[in-house]
């Protein structure tokens, strides 16, 4: 039975997080985690520098809009990430259907029904195929044209329904403003995987393990937005195949049970964004949050806070102000002199990566 530090050491090797583990490109960073938390454009950014070695804000674009090999959408629990873009259609595939069914209520308070939606889709296609890449207000001015209040929230989930079916995803940033689109002439489908069905659903699973592990099916459930039910079956495929070892409250990939979990002699010390997937990747905290300071960094209202973390275990909340200079770390408690250092050392790679950002 692994103990707390042991899984928390090997969860943060698993993200590239701990043991100075560290990959080479904005690429690699996300085919190794497969999914950064993206709400926030800045953050989504700051989550894959964390995991690499000597990456800036410029190598992290080019891999969205030149190398097209990363691409942001909505996809685990119908919120913003930053996924490989050969996965782009298969995940699509697999979550959006439950994303859209959850969504239904919402389209009928907004007065969006299967005709309207469908006609904004079909609107959308075309404008983007004549005029894209275009931002969401100028997607929203389009969509006046159907009677859509351009206030309000009814454009951004018809923009959103249009990603959901496939029709478009994030492009390139123009003057550091998002834009969409096609899906279909962004990311070539040559190459990209084709995972259906159960199969889908167990590669998904296998992908949460090798970027989250040791974990439970119960955390894959959690991350992924699907139920239960759904976790369970991934887990019974994956155990039929060998794929996995352990049980439904601890798992982890058969292939990756020696990952090293000895102590270094230096902490490894990172400063995680808000939102980080370190840690919204499981149902529960306990492993990586101390919980005298769990409130810290979840404050309420669906808030997480930037946070520094040692060796996987999280010592400090950090801020920054209006300039990227100004970097704020507030430790929960005096921490060893290593720690400092580190922390110095990780404020200083982030005001580098934020100033060449602007």
């Amino acid at each position: 039975m692994l103990d707390h530090e042991s899984i928390r050491r090997l969860r943060a090797h698993a993200q590239a997080l701990a043991g100075g583990t560290r990959e080479t490109s904005a690429e690699a960073v996300v085919r190794r985690v497969f999914a950064i938390q993206a709400q926030d454009a800045t953050a989504a950014d700051l989550g894959i520098r964390v995991r690499g070695r000597d990456l800036t804000a410029q190598s992290i674009r080019m891999a969205y809009e030149k190398e097209r090999s990363i691409v942001r959408g909505w996809y685990m629990r119908g919120t913003l990430h930053t996924i490989p873009s050969g996965d782009a259609r298969w995940v699509l595939r697999l979550l959006a259907p439950r994303i859209l069914a959850t969504t239904s209520r919402r389209y009928q308070q907004l007065g969006l029904d299967d005709d309207l939606r469908r006609r904004a889709d079909h609107l959308i296609r075309c404008e983007l195929a004549t005029h894209g890449p275009l931002t969401r207000p100028e997607l929203t001015e389009h969509l006046t044209t159907l009677g859509i209040p351009p206030d309000g929230q009814a454009p951004f989930h018809l923009i959103r329904h249009a990603a959901l079916t496939g029709i478009l995803c994030h492009g390139p940033q123009r003057a550091g403003e998002a834009t969409y689109v096609l899906l279909d002439d962004w990311l070539r489908a040559i190459g990209c995987a084709q995972w259906e069905g159960d199969s889908a659903l167990a590669e998904l699973a296998r992908r949460y393990l090798a970027a989250h592990a040791p974990a439970a099916l119960e955390d894959f459930a959690a991350w992924s937005g699907l139920p239960v039910t759904w976790a369970r079956r991934a887990w019974k495929t994956l155990a039929e195949s060998g794929a996995i070892t352990g049980d439904d409250a601890l798992t982890m990939l058969a292939d990756r049970v020696e990952q090293p979990t000895g102590t270094p002699d230096t902490p490894d010390v990172r400063m995680l964004p808000a939102y980080d997937n370190y840690l919204v990747g499981y149902r529960t905290r306990e492993v990586s949050v101390p919980a005298l300071h769990r409130a810290g960094v979840w404050p309420g209202g669906g808030i997480i806070r930037p946070t520094v973390i040692a060796d996987g275990l999280a010592v400090a909340t950090w801020t920054r102000g209006s300039g990227s200079r100004s970097i704020q770390v507030d430790t929960f408690e005096p921490g060893p002199p290593e720690i400092e250092k580190g922390i110095e050392r990780e404020k200083e790679a982030v005001a580098r990566f934020l100033r060449a950002a602007e």
